[in-house]
């Protein structure tokens, strides 16, 4: 049993596997399971895959639906709890398109994680590496992922990138 730092980043790109191995770090630390559900199931398609992130997971977790305030989540858990964030990119979007004004949120976001008694694994998205978006509002959500990662790893103890399936310590030390 591997006890985690305060503050793990999980990053990678859409669908290299960043969850699993963010749930299987929460998994090897032995305390009481929180999982911070960020996604919202707005068409048949996410429906399915958020029952998919249901079923791979199993049974022993605590599930906190949390799409814009993770705060009273983060503050209620304890040194007895170990907390999966999945996912700050769909948390970041939900914000986005409900017109927050997004660095006072992702202050707040910040703080909270400071301040949480257990320690947090925060799965997000690497979204920087593709082409330049064509839209406005895509560019205006890179821009505000990429700034949230870069103060997400600025504060964590720990960052592992996740590219297909393999993890590589970035920040911290090795596992």
């Amino acid at each position: 049993m591997q006890h985690l730092p305060a503050l793990t980043i999980v990053i990678g790109g859409a669908s290299s596997g960043k969850s699993d191995y963010a749930e299987s770090l929460v998994l090897n630390d032995g305390r009481y399971k929180i999982y911070l559900a960020t996604a919202q199931a707005h068409d048949a398609e996410m429906t399915v895959k958020i029952q998919k992130h249901q079923y791979s997971r199993g049974e022993g977790w605590n599930t906190v639906e949390a799409p814009l305030d993770l705060k009273p989540a983060l503050a209620n858990a304890t040194c007895d709890d170990v907390v999966l964030l999945d996912c700050a990119t769909l948390w970041l979007t939900n914000h986005i398109l409900a017109n927050t004004n997004l660095e006072t949120a992702q202050n707040a976001l910040l703080t909270a994680l400071a301040q949480c008694q257990a320690p947090v694994v925060v799965v997000t998205n690497e979204v920087g590496a593709g082409i330049v978006p064509d839209n406005a509002l895509s560019r205006q959500f890179r821009l505000a992922q990429g700034q949230l990662n870069r103060a997400l790893a600025a504060q964590a103890d720990r960052v592992i990138t996740v590219i297909a399936g393999l993890p590589l310590v970035l920040k911290g030390t090795p596992l």
